[in-house]
């Protein structure tokens, strides 16, 4: 049953050459990624929810209706994510996936030793057959229609204290960091191993690639995070982070980072030191002032040469366009439904004009 999304290979054409001009440094504007559904479609819950007893095929089904029923304004395009929880090679190792309502966590299955722990590549593990199988059918289904990205892989810190338990894991860090820097590489060995499967199955589509977050590229790109630094010092995280960022940085074509919080501004000039990363996706968390309000920090990444990313409201947008100009920021227009594509056309052109008055 093919795909009939509301969008053309002139739409494509177009897509492929913005976005490979912002990675490039030659837009003069901002990506804008923004989207709208029909009224009525009703949200499909994340993969992980459906029983691994259903078949892929019926996975797939349910994401058509949702995907047929979207339009895509600005920078947006069709994409569907294979959603298993962030950091499912938690679950891919070893660790206990439990699902709740609207939630998925991951938890050691027993309290090993650190010192006598072992990662290691499971290729019957179910989970990850389960993802893989998704994965293929998605691309199989929809072919160069829709962009299926790679699933949420996490990273090494995030996906050691899934196994160990967060609090332990801070207490192994004093304790025995040896061995949590020997978690911590075979982790982003596996992860690599991971990513590239997948991509041997998402690349032949011909539509490049996309990871959890709203950014494409043409070529291997993903948004690398440790939500786990929020906790740690800028020293730890130069010993046990930034080595697999790096080794994941040269491994990708255009690598990001979710920087989550302002416990993670410390580690930013290491972030911004990474030759090959591409740049940063900033979210100020719970409570804290909107992406707008940073202003600062958000030149501070441009200043070091770095792109940048953030999920704003209209307003948002304009206000940060106003105040720095918006070569090299990507905004995804969250909280937002356009509903016509007069609307969004209007606040593109809106946009623009502040832009151009910078």
């Amino acid at each position: 049953m093919s795909i009939q999304v509301c969008f053309t290979d002139e739409d494509w054409a177009r897509h492929e050459r913005n976005w490979t001009a912002w990675w490039e440094g030659e837009l003069e504007r901002p990506l804008v990624v923004m989207t709208s559904i029909a009224d009525g479609v009703p949200y499909v819950e994340e993969a992980i929810f459906f029983p691994l007893e259903m078949p892929a095929e019926q996975v797939i089904d349910h994401y058509q209706t949702w995907l047929e029923a979207k339009q895509f304004f600005g920078d947006s395009w069709p994409k569907w994510l294979p959603a298993f929880g962030p950091g499912i090679i938690a679950g891919f190792i070893g660790a206990e996936i439990v699902c709740a309502p609207d939630t998925v966590w991951f938890r050691p299955v027993e309290e090993t030793p650190i010192h006598d722990m072992r990662l290691t590549y499971d290729p019957e593990n179910v989970w990850w057959r389960r993802v893989q199988e998704v994965t293929r059918t998605a691309v199989a289904r929809w072919g160069d229609r829709v962009s299926v990205a790679h699933t949420s892989l996490g990273d090494n810190l995030d996906i050691v204290a899934s196994l160990r338990d967060t609090q332990r894991l801070l207490i192994d860090l004093c304790d025995a960091p040896d061995e949590v820097a020997r978690l911590a590489d075979e982790v982003t060995r596996l992860w690599l191993r991971f990513y590239a499967e997948l991509d041997a199955i998402i690349q032949p589509a011909g539509r490049g690639t996309t990871p959890w977050a709203p950014i494409w590229s043409p070529g291997r790109c993903y948004m690398l995070q440790c939500d786990f630094s929020y906790m740690i010092s800028p020293a730890m995280f130069e010993r046990f982070v930034l080595p697999g960022l790096a080794a994941c940085c040269d491994y990708l074509d255009h690598p990001f980072y979710h920087m989550d919080g302002k416990g993670q501004i410390p580690h930013l000039d290491m972030l911004l030191s990474l030759e090959r990363l591409r740049g940063i996706q900033w979210v100020p968390g719970d409570g804290s002032p909107l992406p707008e309000a940073w202003l600062p920090l958000l030149k501070r990444i441009r200043d070091a040469g770095k792109l940048c990313q953030l999920g704003v409201s209209p307003e948002g947008a304009r206000k940060i366009v106003r105040a720095l100009g918006g070569r090299g920021f990507a905004f995804f227009i969250e909280n937002y439904n356009f509903k016509t594509a007069a609307a969004a056309t209007d606040f593109l052109r809106a946009l623009a004009a502040e832009d151009a008055n910078t």
